[in-house]
């Protein structure tokens, strides 16, 4: 029988220390858990975040992307409870399939697809669960066009020592569990930090260095004093071997130079974390309680981001951080900190992190690194991943940024238009207060209903910019103001009014919607005060608005139906109000109030 030609050995990593590491662009989820036939697609980053209502399968996708980091393990192996209905059906068996981002050719041409307009290079892997217990790994060969059983990298062990090594934390898992996971990320930074530790001159080596020099010279030493038995358990599989295949030997090869590392545990494999009062008793973390438990994740996570900054060697492993709603068990006071201390922690490059939440506190909109993905179920059962926002295909620009990062600082529930429902964006606290004393008192009407505060004409615009990526319905109400200010130019001109220019903005940003027909834009007339009320205001205009609701029916009544033409883009919009697409629309109805309306 002829041999089997071997091939190259094939890493994850290039030897070319320059090129970057490979990335994970996307997971696609079908047939697992609660994920059913429609696959789930979901693009990676730096950070991902997944949102979504409750029972929508969030937990599951973490789950899948904890799975084939761990190919190799058990924690890959699949039970029958994995599988759709807890049944094994052909051609509906568990599928999750891995896109990573090349920067050379080290897995070879076969494997790599070149994107034709980004140019970045491809390698899709699939792994197929066929019955309970470990898959099936595939690579997809662009050259025949389809799933071969070769992989574009190596064995399991081999692929994952470069692929991000798992942490998965679960919203509600048992205090023992998560304590171990605490200790687990710690251990793999100081092991990491042990091991990239390098010879201080050129002549002196490190005691890391000295106990793996002596680790390999007692492997060898072992290896010479059993010479004879070895050579004599040779011969004689070698014979028995020989009955079947004549000609053939046996040849036991120790190889005691490889992965010389993987031989100690530098740990002890129940290492223990204890946490107290300074000057007394110190428990176990498992004995603490949910919040102390989940404050130490943060301090754990602050500590690795922190030593890795620092650190010059970036050759060890990295890492992926799979948490399950993190603002669990969080005191108010804890959540902003806890929020940037996941943000920062990918600063490092070694780091990605995955995190389901119902908080928009977690949701920072000013980061360039972030994902958001809205995971939902449909009626008939069928599990959505839809990408939200990704900095780079909306195209903020600095000032967009910079606003949308102090938006956050005063308002962190900004953000909760991520989660569902029909959004509106209003300019300011005024408008905000009314419509949420709407809400209050016709909760029935307006289920579902998203207002958001943008504090701001330039601030909608960059709002707007999110919600055209989301390409769904949403609605915009702002002053119209007025075309010039009181002030005089040096000539006795008005002073052009920059509320006014603004207007210009927002309509043009609203333009670049795929379908501006799903956008309602509509403007108080000059402002909201004089428009609904009847009245000018220039001090404490939220708290007037608020007593004008509750002691006037009938601007009740007015308002309430501003709010229903905002939600319901076929409703009439009330007295004071315009639709509009031009700013000559807005200067014809100011001129209607009278000439001297055109000046703020």
């Amino acid at each position: 029988m002829p041999r089997k030609k071997t091939e190259a050995e094939v890493t994850l990593e290039s030897r070319n220390p320059a090129v970057p590491r490979p990335r994970l662009s996307k997971l696609i989820v079908k047939n697992f858990r609660c994920i059913g036939h429609k696959p789930v697609e979901i693009e990676l980053d730096d950070i991902v975040v997944l949102v979504g209502s409750n029972n929508a399968g969030k937990s599951t996708i973490l789950k899948a992307y904890e799975i084939i980091m761990s190919h190799g393990s058990n924690a890959c192996k699949l039970t029958l409870d994995d599988f759709p209905n807890g049944e094994i059906v052909e051609g509906f068996y568990p599928e999750i399939e891995l896109h990573t981002v090349v920067h050379d050719n080290s897995p070879g041409e076969r494997w790599i697809r070149v994107d034709s307009e980004t140019q970045e290079k491809y390698v899709r892997e699939q792994w197929v669960w066929k019955d309970v217990g470990s898959p099936i790994r595939r690579g997809y060969d662009v050259e025949q066009g389809e799933w071969s059983e070769n992989v574009p990298w190596g064995a399991p062990n081999v692929a994952n020592s470069q692929r991000p090594q798992p942490h998965l934390v679960e919203a509600f898992e048992n205090p023992e569990k998560q304590a171990n996971e605490i200790i687990d990320i710690l251990s793999s930074i100081i092991t990491d930090r042990v091991k990239s530790m390098s010879k201080s001159s050129e002549d002196v080596e490190s005691d890391y260095e000295k106990l793996l020099n002596n680790i390999q010279k007692l492997q060898e030493q072992i290896l010479n004093d059993s010479k004879v038995e070895i050579e004599e358990a040779e011969g004689e599989i070698s014979s028995l071997i020989s009955d079947v295949f004549p000609g053939y030997k046996v040849k036991f090869d120790a190889r005691p130079h490889d992965e010389i590392d993987k031989s100690i545990s530098l740990f002890k494999a129940k290492s223990q974390l204890l946490m107290g009062p300074e000057e007394g008793y110190q428990s176990s973390i498992a004995k603490q309680g949910s919040g102390a438990r989940r404050t130490l994740l943060w301090a754990a996570l602050r500590f690795v981001n922190e030593t890795q900054l620092k650190k010059k060697n970036k050759n060890e492993r990295p890492h992926v951080l799979l948490l399950d709603e993190p603002e669990l068990c969080l005191h108010p006071s804890a959540i902003r900190e806890a929020c940037k201390s996941l943000y920062d922690l990918p600063k490092n490059k070694n780091w990605q992190v995955m995190v389901t939440t119902h908080s928009p506190a977690f949701i920072d909109l000013a980061r360039d690194n972030t994902t958001i993905v809205r995971v939902e179920r449909s009626e008939n059962g069928d599990i959505k991943g839809t990408t939200l926002f990704r900095p780079r295909r909306i195209l903020l620009d600095p000032d967009d940024k910079g606003r949308l990062k102090l938006l956050n600082m005063f308002d962190p529930y900004v953000a909760e238009f991520f989660f569902g429902g029909h959004s509106i964006i209003v300019e300011g606290d005024t408008e905000y207060t009314a419509f949420k004393y709407i809400l209050e008192s016709a909760p029935e009407l307006f289920r579902g209903v998203h207002v958001i505060r943008a504090r701001g004409k330039d601030t909608i615009v960059s709002l707007v910019k999110i919600l055209n990526h989301f390409d769904s319905s949403y609605s915009v109400l702002h002053d119209s103001d007025r075309p010039f200010t009181k002030k005089k130019k040096v000539n006795g001109e008005p002073k052009k009014n920059k509320a006014w220019t603004a207007n210009e903005k927002i309509i043009d940003t609203v333009k670049k919607h795929t379908d501006p027909s799903k956008v309602r834009l509509l403007a108080s007339v000059p402002n909201f005060e004089e428009a609904y009320f009847n009245e000018e205001v220039k001090g404490e205009k939220p708290y007037n608005a608020l007593m004008t609701l509750t002691g006037n029916k009938e601007a009740f009544e007015r308002i309430k139906q501003l709010l229903q033409a905002l939600v319901d883009h076929t409703s009439p919009t009330p007295e004071g109000c315009i639709e509009w697409e031009n700013t000559s629309e807005l200067l014809t109805e100011l001129e209607k109030l009278g000439t001297d309306e055109i000046i703020e």
